[in-house]
């Protein structure tokens, strides 16, 4: 069974977690399949939590039938709480191709004449390859 789940980092007392896509039958701390994000429950003297997790990825994960542990589904919880208007800013916005503007002949002139010349061997480069030996 597939898991998502921290495997933990750091020190004695200076907890850093990794929150990682995992076999259940992986150690908490080894193997895992995807690093997803962190988790700093420690990040500065004044207590603030430090929370990075890519929810697209965790999507996916879900989408393909893992299972999270109950304080990762907190934080999951926590993190789309804490980024609604990210999120919905993303989905309300509609989707709309954009072109690039044409090249024009001035643009592309300078570009293909010099692909032309690299393409060119010099006279510099020809002299110093050897001739080839028939045997």
């Amino acid at each position: 069974m597939i898991v998502i789940r921290l495997a933990r980092g750091g020190r004695n007392k200076k907890p850093f977690y990794r929150v990682v896509v995992a076999d259940k039958r992986f150690p908490r701390d080894g193997r895992f399949i995807e690093r997803l994000g962190y988790y700093n429950p420690v990040f500065n003297l004044a207590g603030d939590q430090d929370l990075r997790l890519d929810i697209e990825r965790i999507d996916y994960w879900l989408g393909q039938g893992a299972q999270t542990s109950a304080r990762v589904k907190q934080l999951i919880k926590r993190h789309r709480k804490a980024q609604p208007v990210a999120t919905a800013a993303a989905k309300a916005a509609p989707k709309t191709a954009t072109k690039a503007a044409p090249k024009t002949a001035a643009k592309a002139a300078p570009k293909t004449a010099a692909k032309a010349a690299a393409k060119k061997p010099t006279a510099k480069a020809a002299a110093k390859k050897p001739a080839a030996k028939k045997k």
